[in-house]
Order: structure tokens, then sequence, then C-alpha cells
């Protein structure tokens, strides 16, 4: 290969990893948001979550995300839309809807 031929080659790389690079960090901002906006807009609520579907918080002897052993379990929470948690049914909740914090299940 010549000289002018591997310039070219190199040439040719280096604006292709430049691109991939730029398209890249283009969709960077737009991940970001979407990673902060459902943190924004949506609230824990406990007691709602059915079993293994938690998004935390799911008492001891569990790990976190998706470990709740019973549907509705009163230490387990579930982000839900911000102003819907406590209009969510929850059949262990004392007052029958979901809680902004964990709570002693009502006995069955």
């Amino acid at each position: 290969m010549s000289t002018t031929a591997t310039s070219k080659s190199l040439t040719s790389l280096a604006i292709a990893l430049a691109l991939g690079g730029a398209i890249a960090a283009a969709t960077l901002p737009a991940s970001a948001q979407d990673m902060n906006k459902p943190a924004m807009d949506k609230e824990k609520c406990f007691g709602v979550a059915l079993k293994g579907k938690n998004d935390c918080a799911a008492g001891p002897g569990t790990t976190c995300a998706g470990t709740s052993k019973v549907d509705h379990q009163a230490n387990s929470w579930s982000l839900v839309p911000k102003g819907t948690c406590e209009k969510t049914a929850s059949k262990t909740s004392p007052t029958g809807m979901g809680q902004m914090t964990a709570f002693t299940p009502k006995k069955a």
C-alpha cells in the first residue's frame, strides 16, 4: 500500500470515528433527560407492587427491585405517576390505598 493510500485510509477512518462519536454524543442528552424525567413525574408508592414487580425496598432478606415476596407487600414500593399513589388500591394497606411510606399491613 502506498503512503497516499495509507493516508487516505487513516483519514477515512478518522472521519468515520468522529461521525460515530458525534452521533453517540448527540443521543446522550436525550437519554439523560429521559432518565431524569421519570424521577420528577413519579413517586414511590408502598403496598401496590405485585409479587416480584416492585421497584425497590422489599424488606429484610431481599435485595431490591423485583424481590417482593407477595402482592402488595407493605415495605416494598413501585414508582407510580405523581399524585396517584394514595388513589391506587392496596389489599394490605390500612386505608385500602397505596401509601407514601412503608406501613404495617392490615390483618387479613
